[in-house]
């Protein structure tokens, strides 16, 4: 199975990024993990927010940022891959001038509601 990033229709999701799902199990033959792409506008962040049963994997593609991962703050770049383990809170600033863009991979899959806001 393939998809293609620019056929998918972008959604917003309850921490406000904008997300393409480029593999989910509701949509393709995939059945225990997802892959998507998050873009965040510059200056814009994500709400806070923390998921229950995922273990998340966000690789960043382009721009800059700040991730918030529990009581750490640290800075994220093209290149960088962060591990969010299940039940961490967790969001992510764009600081720079153009959009950051994260691959978020989720095992289980990203489910609206594993995803509490904080």
């Amino acid at each position: 199975m393939k998809t293609r990033l620019q056929d998918i229709v972008p959604y917003v999701t309850r921490d406000g990024s904008q997300v393409r799902e480029l593999m989910h199990p509701d949509s393709h033959a995939v059945r225990r993990q997802s892959l998507a792409e998050a873009v965040v506008a510059p200056g814009a962040a994500t709400r806070r927010h923390r998921h229950h049963a995922s273990e998340e994997l966000y690789h960043v593609t382009a721009g800059t940022g700040v991730m918030t991962l529990g009581d750490k703050h640290f800075n994220i770049a093209a290149g960088d891959t962060v591990l969010i383990p299940p039940g961490t809170a967790h969001c992510v600033e764009a600081t720079g001038e153009v959009a950051l863009h994260i691959l978020c991979c989720c095992c289980p899959a990203y489910a609206h509601d594993d995803t509490e806001l904080l």
